[in-house]
């Protein structure tokens, strides 16, 4: 069975190199990056292994929605000027990458879901916790930084809803760190109260007249904006990659493993 060690470039690159007294050391900041690589490995043992990293175009999200991602640090100089660099040591080091477009989120959830259903397992290495709406058992999610998967039963408990109900929950609420809006005075602990009795969007819509008026009036009135957050927070599992896993082997390219994605 095909074990695919999918990395989030980014989100594993820049915790690291926030952790780095210089920020104009890339020798160091490589040397860590390695050494993280070699370790997710050696405890994974993937029979593939790829870097997503993020590309430079407008995302569809922001497309749709400027204020997506608004306020957010742009990267660092050194480490902007020091990546491709770094990609090339990987590369060395027989760790392929993978660039998106623009968000390598929705490379990530494509490359996971179509590896699943291709009988394979999946290992997400990323602290984003907007990959655990990808609800398949062949799919799991590595904290590198606190050596653990993403403990779902956890997430359910803090989060106070089920799952299936994530994205329900930031369409209702929002999510302040990708800037989604959600709908305006609905916050996490009513927006979790609401789906623990209504269950769904779309049952929760349909029964306003059973909620007291102020409540109603501002469901009433966010309701295209929770249906916008709803789509800028959904991960896309179709992309088209154009990949051959056979570049991805961890020891190599081998014509056993000559099927695309």
């Amino acid at each position: 069975m095909n074990k695919f060690l999918i990395i989030d470039g980014l989100n594993l690159v820049r915790r690291i190199y926030a952790a780095i007294p210089d920020e104009n050391d890339m020798e160091s900041l490589t040397e860590r990056v390695s050494v993280a690589c070699t370790k997710l490995l050696r405890i994974h043992h993937p029979t593939h292994v790829a870097v997503v990293w993020d590309g430079d175009e407008i995302s569809w999200r922001k497309q749709l929605y400027p204020d997506y991602k608004k306020g957010r640090k742009p990267m660092p100089e050194p480490l902007a000027a020091g990546l491709i660099a770094l990609q090339e040591h990987l590369q060395n080091l027989q760790i392929q990458s993978i660039y998106a477009a623009a968000e390598a989120d929705d490379v990530i959830a494509t490359l996971a879901t179509k590896t699943a259903k291709a009988q394979g397992e999946a290992i997400i290495v990323s602290t984003d916790k907007g990959f655990s709406q990808l609800n398949h058992p062949r799919i799991s999610q590595w904290d590198h930084f606190n050596q653990q998967y993403l403990n779902i039963a956890e997430l359910e408990q803090k989060l106070g809803v089920d799952r299936s109900q994530f994205l329900d929950l930031m369409a209702l609420a929002g999510d302040s760190g990708n800037k989604i809006p959600g709908i305006p005075g609905i916050g996490p602990k009513s927006a979790a109260e609401l789906l623990r009795t209504f269950r769904t969007l779309a049952t929760l819509f349909s029964s306003l007249p059973n909620l007291g008026a102020k409540q109603a009036k501002k469901l009433a009135e966010g309701r295209d904006m929770a249906r916008l957050s709803y789509k800028l927070a959904q991960l896309q599992t179709d992309l088209p990659l154009n990949i051959n896993l056979r570049d991805f082997r961890v020891n190599g390219p081998t014509k056993a493993s000559s099927n695309n994605l």
